[in-house]
């Protein structure tokens, strides 16, 4: 593990970072999570990608974990999410420890779990979930943050499509990348795919899944990159939380935001100036120019609830503020005295499932345990990477119950 040095800023330089040996100008991404560097001349690992007015026509993206000194920064505004640490071993450096996390049957290796353990969510923390155009035109109209998800912290280095390409869940590609990004409420609402409760993921043959096999190892499948993966918990759908942001990753290397999302209008903002709106042309069903896009109709599979004096209101999840009163008005947005995540679990041929939304006698069902026996026993089909979903007669539905998972009071 390095130790990164700030140093007061020399008026008037800029911000410079030190990388394998060198100082180069660079800017500041994800709140110092990571640093694109630049480079008047070819340095190896560096790419052409001239800007106009720039006179540094070479660029790198790192982690800050690869970065030895920065030299010009600013004092942080918020705590930072705590990075990856390694035990300190003379034989065992970053290459074992990658090794490690792409053999499924490494997942009990005590090495790699204390990396995969240094690597915790906290309530604010924010994650990011990487979308294909189809996928973002389903967030805009409705869908909730489910399935597989990162850290930012983790992830901030990866900038353009063909880096984030390695989170895709679905299978798809093109020339811009999009994600969902987020605050967690708080930590129980995650779970790391590793252990005996998924199992059944890594059995899953190729014909039955979308995206990269999971490992097991609680690691991204790759051939570069440690990145830590996360599910929400039972592939549930988490409440949008306020502030959340749809952004687009173009072969530039920037980050575009494209909405965010308004709590109490129940819709998306956009944010794209004219200049980014092409970014939008390749997404089905969605007008760059249109200007909100609300979602209070669209069928929702989870809520949100509080308790402030003794009555039950809907609340947002305000991180890290908090959970509030869900109003239109800023002078009834009082935090809750308790709030709970509530949604509908159900079996079906004796598979768990939740329950999404429910259609003429008909129930849309998601499997919290997706398996080789599961899918088959279902029919469920594959959405993107770990999620599986069907239909059901209601009928034939058992357990069918409504249940809160109270979040802890601060």
């Amino acid at each position: 593990m390095r130790i990164v040095t700030v140093t007061p800023q020399a008026s008037g330089t800029g911000l410079h970072v030190t990388y394998d040996g060198r100082v180069h100008p660079a800017d500041e991404i994800a709140r110092g999570a990571a640093y694109e560097l630049f480079s008047a001349e070819e340095v190896p690992g560096f790419e052409w990608a001239p800007r106009p007015g720039v006179a540094h026509p070479w660029r790198r993206f790192v982690h800050a974990t690869e970065v030895s000194a920065v030299h010009g920064g600013t004092p942080p505004t918020e705590e930072a999410d705590a990075p990856l640490l390694m035990p300190v071993h003379r034989e065992h450096d970053w290459s074992y420890v990658h090794q490690l996390s792409q053999q499924p049957a490494a997942a009990g290796d005590a090495t790699l779990a204390a990396v995969r353990g240094s690597a915790v969510i906290r309530p604010g923390t924010r994650m990011v979930k990487v979308l294909s155009a189809r996928q973002l035109a389903g967030y805009v109209r409705g869908l909730l943050p489910h399935g597989f998800c990162y850290r930012e912290h983790d992830v901030a280095h990866l900038r353009t499509p063909a880096g984030l390409a390695v989170l895709r869940g679905d299978g798809e590609g093109g020339d811009v990348a999009y994600a969902l990004r987020w605050r967690a409420a708080d930590p129980a609402d995650y779970d790391v795919p590793v252990g005996s409760a998924h199992q059944g993921l890594i059995a899953l043959p190729p014909r039955d899944r979308l995206g990269p096999p999971v490992l097991g190892t609680g690691f991204v499948p790759s051939n570069a990159q440690l990145v830590p993966e996360f599910v929400t918990r039972d592939f549930a759908d988490l409440p949008m939380p306020a502030n959340a942001a749809l952004v687009a990753y173009p072969a530039e290397g920037v980050e575009v935001v494209l909405y965010t999302y308004q709590a109490e209008q129940r819709g998306w903002l956009r944010m794209v100036g004219p200049q980014w709106r092409h970014l939008l042309s390749a997404v089905p069903g969605l007008s760059p120019d249109q200007e909100y896009v609300p979602t209070g109709d669209a069928p929702r599979s989870t809520r949100l609830v509080g308790a402030y004096r003794n009555h039950e209101y809907e609340a947002v999840a305000d991180q890290p503020g908090g959970f509030r009163v869900l109003a239109m008005t800023r002078a009834a947005r009082y935090p809750v005295e308790a709030a709970a995540r509530r949604l509908r679990y159900a079996a079906w041929r004796g598979v768990p499932c939740l329950v999404l939304r429910e259609e003429s006698g008909w129930l849309r069902l998601r499997l919290r345990r997706p398996d080789p026996d599961a899918v088959v026993a279902t029919g469920a089909q594959c959405h993107e990477r770990g999620v599986y979903e069907t239909w059901a007669p209601g009928a034939e539905v058992t357990d069918d119950q409504v249940v809160d998972l109270p979040y802890p009071r601060a």
